[in-house]
């Protein structure tokens, strides 16, 4: 029988995951509930890093791996990021090669600065990389799919998924159009994202990430780690029913933030730290919410673009003033524009090892749904780099031990849907206790409310919602401490002793939560 793999998401992870078997010869069965060109991936803008050294600043892989560990405050696993860092040269110059467009002189990327990086490592193409990346998949996969490597089930949405003795047997999707069911069995990619449906309206995700494919995990019994650390990024703005992303790029290539502080504009992050505006996202987020609560302090944060060179706006952020203008009605070039942070990516998800195996046998997990690359904290421009490689390294693992898929009707119908007053009364009780700032007394008011949800007269859907919710919230209570993106005011300082993972699955119905290194666990077998 052929070798063959399925993958559910067709983003940057899940793209990356069919072209790697593909170039294998094992056949895969690409699943998602939207086509590649609407997955979040593409609206990833600021660039994906790589120590490539092409700008005359002496980088090195060993100094990405260090910027890397440093910004995850030590959570992560040493041997994943110094991987990640290793291949992240070659990652970049495949995805040039597939036709990419990269700024570049003559085949030399240009590179540009980024948060918590003190050198130029970041590749770009204007701020549309996410766009112009799975572009360039997507016309790759294609390839594969004129070959039958590449099968696409699109618009079709996970329902459930079948486990027997901590194996995976199948996983049931259906199709959002005529509401058919199919089953598939076999190894199995889970590259579905992140939980931004959990935080409805104020997220710079897409509208369509629901989050219910973390919720059936979890459900069936997939362990989870870090999920307490949810980065807001600190440039955002609001536009219907979600947050626009205000690239890095902007502050990478000279923006400045500031605040009205008795009568005068204040450089607040240029002031207090060596590396100004591009301090790693939850410093800078965390600033803004201290400056805006300072009595001396008034009107909102502002993000002042004015000073960038013509040059600067025509070259590498026109696509970005483009958006402002019509979003805003406000050309960034002549006036700075009011920005507020928004959860824009989260650190935890379905815990996997370095091969990106999770707990489930012949289930694994990559992309913004693997909790793997990035610890307490993301830096700007690695969350590409781990979808793509993440998905590479997953798709190598799933080939070692690939067999044959079947593909059933098991008949009937299904529906994972969440009531909208469930989702909105879930996303304003976690951000109660899970926002930039937090504290032991609003946590546990959280908790209160969303076990008062899940003992109520709720839909399935529903339950598995907020049984991953407490999840979350259980995780930020037991970190009596503050590291990366979770600060706890009532223990402001890191404590050694938390230097480990949370670890949380959900077995018979009941939440087993732990501390682990980072390190100690080999994952499936």
């Amino acid at each position: 029988m052929e070798k063959c793999v399925n993958i559910v998401g067709a983003g940057l992870s899940g793209l990356s995951a069919a072209i790697t078997l593909a170039e294998r010869g094992v056949c895969c069965n690409l699943i998602s509930a939207q086509p590649s060109e609407r997955a979040q991936s593409v609206l990833a803008e600021g660039g994906i890093n790589a120590a490539l050294d092409t700008m005359g600043e002496s980088d090195t892989t060993k100094e990405h791996f260090a910027d890397t560990m440093k910004g995850g405050c030590y959570l992560e696993s040493e041997s994943a990021v110094k991987n990640l860092t290793e291949n992240a040269p070659f990652v970049v110059q495949k995805l040039f090669k597939l036709g990419t467009p990269f700024q570049h002189d003559g085949g030399r990327l240009i590179l540009r600065n980024f948060g918590g990086q003190k050198k130029k490592r970041t590749a770009y193409a204007k701020s549309s990389t996410g766009k112009m990346i799975m572009t360039a998949l997507i016309d790759e996969a294609r390839r594969y799919e004129a070959q039958g490597l590449i099968t696409r089930y699109p618009h079709h949405e996970l329902i459930s998924m079948k486990t027997t003795s901590g194996r995976l047997d199948s996983v049931t999707v259906r199709d959002t159009f005529t509401g058919e069911l199919l089953s598939f069995s076999g190894c199995t990619i889970l590259c579905t994202g992140g939980l931004n449906g959990f935080f409805e309206g104020v997220t710079t995700g897409t509208t369509q990430n629901t989050g219910s494919a973390a919720a059936i995990a979890f459900d069936s019994g997939a362990e989870f780690a870090n999920l307490e650390f949810i980065q807001y990024h600190p440039t955002t703005v609001s536009i219907s029913n979600k947050r626009m992303l205000v690239s890095e790029a902007a502050r990478g290539e000279g923006g400045r933030l500031y605040i009205m502080k008795n009568g005068s504009p204040w450089y607040f992050m240029e002031e207090k730290y060596e590396l100004g505006n591009l301090m790693p996202r939850d410093v800078v987020s965390r600033e803004m919410f201290f400056v805006k609560n300072d009595p001396d302090c008034e009107g909102e944060v502002m993000l002042d673009m004015t000073s960038l060179d013509e040059s600067v706006w025509r070259g590498k952020l026109s696509d970005l003033r483009a958006e402002l203008i019509s979003y805003l009605h406000i050309d960034p070039k002549n006036e700075p524009i009011a920005v507020s942070p928004g959860i824009h990516f989260f650190m935890g998800g379905i815990r996997v090892n370095d091969r990106h195996e999770t707990n489930i046998g012949g289930l694994l997990a990559a992309g913004e749904a693997a909790c793997k690359y990035h610890g307490a904290n993301r830096l700007g421009g690695n969350s590409m780099l781990g979808a793509v490689f993440g998905g590479r390294v997953a798709a190598e693992t799933a080939a070692e031990y690939a067999g044959g898929v079947t593909v059933t009707k098991p008949g009937g119908s299904a529906d994972i849907s969440s009531s909208p007053k469930l989702r909105a009364a879930l996303r304003d009780t976690l951000l109660s206790g899970m926002g930039i700032v937090r504290d032991g007394a609003s946590i546990e008011k959280m908790i209160g409310e969303l076990e008062k949800m899940y003992s109520s007269d709720i839909s399935r859907a529903d339950k598995m919602r907020v049984n991953l919710a407490l999840a979350m919230a259980m995780s930020a209570k037991v970190r009596e401490e503050s590291r990366g993106a979770h600060y706890r005011s009532d223990f402001p300082e890191t404590r050694d002793e938390f230097k480990m993972l949370t670890a949380v699955r959900c077995e018979n119905g009941v939440r087993r939560l732990t501390f682990e290194p980072a390190d100690s666990w080999e994952g499936s077998v």
